[in-house]
């Protein structure tokens, strides 16, 4: 991802400013009220928020508060809960912060002590899920590293104005076991792996239905094809797909002379290189 000039410059001086800053509240073993106010210095100072115009301190969640909340142009776009920074976070934590984020209905939550910086996506379903998405040691942080500030700018406040969080999310959903498992055992994968199976042994009659089975069974995971992620992968495939045929467009052929026929143009609609589900292009 291209993070722009002036904010990459951000990033390398305050990584280098609160590296110590951090290091030595680790080793004096600090109090969460005293985290809480570093927390705060390095969402200005390090992702670039006006921490008295965008971020709040005790926000109110139905009769409980959240250490802190991040709006930009009023609107809420992550809680954060902040433990003290000695403190190691465990899964009481993140059930903590998970239920703070469901109650208030946002998508996103942050969990740190100063030291750890955690994002977890909130999956709206029954019951609610989470995903760790980002999960971030600040004093492991390599400011010379275009990795590790791209890791940074996801938190920033120019990240959130451009959707990077959520493009990353989208990247690592697709590449997710549940994915792939749910794209393996889609018709044109399928279609693929039967020719490629017959082009080895021609003379074995061999259909789709076979090789699912086979997938099924023994090689894909049972836990990868279960569940409401197994489920929604498989979703995203079949809209893909559908997708995909909506695209191949009827039209009158052009002749000359003869009476006009039908043909058919795979992908017209997705421009130049689309082509029809499972067709490889050049």
């Amino acid at each position: 991802m291209a993070i722009p000039k002036k904010v990459a410059e951000r990033l390398v001086a305050a990584v280098k400013r609160y590296q110590p800053i951090v290091n030595a509240a680790r080793a004096r073993d600090v109090g969460e009220a005293d985290t809480v106010t570093i927390v705060k210095d390095m969402l200005a100072e390090l992702f670039g928020y006006d921490k008295y115009a965008e971020v709040t301190s005790e926000f109110a969640i139905r009769g409980t508060f959240c250490d802190l909340a991040v709006k930009i142009e009023g609107v809420l776009q992550t809680l954060i809960e902040v433990k003290a920074i000695g403190l190691d976070l465990k899964e009481a934590h993140v059930k903590q912060a998970v239920d703070y984020a469901a109650n208030q209905g946002v998508d996103w939550v942050l969990l740190t002590n100063g030291v750890s910086w955690r994002v977890y996506h909130i999956a709206f379903l029954k019951p609610i899920e989470q995903e760790l998405v980002v999960n971030i040691d600040f004093t492991t942080i390599n400011p010379r590293s275009e990795a590790d500030l791209e890791l940074l700018f996801l938190l920033c406040k120019e990240g959130w104005q451009k959707s990077v969080l959520n493009d990353y999310h989208t990247q690592r959903q697709a590449l997710s076991r549940f994915f792939v498992g749910a794209l393996l055992l889609s018709e044109p994968v399928l279609d693929v792996i039967r020719r490629e199976l017959r082009r080895v042994s021609p003379d074995v009659k061999i259909d789709t239905d076979q090789i699912r089975d086979v997938l099924t069974a023994e090689v894909i995971k049972r836990e990868v094809l279960e569940g409401d992620k197994a489920d929604e992968a498989r979703k995203k495939i079949g809209k893909a797909a559908a997708k995909a045929l909506r695209a191949i467009t009827v039209r009158p052929a052009k002749t000359h002379g003869a009476e006009s026929g039908i043909r058919f143009v795979p992908g017209e609609a997705d421009g130049p290189g689309a082509g029809a589900p499972g067709e490889k292009t050049a």
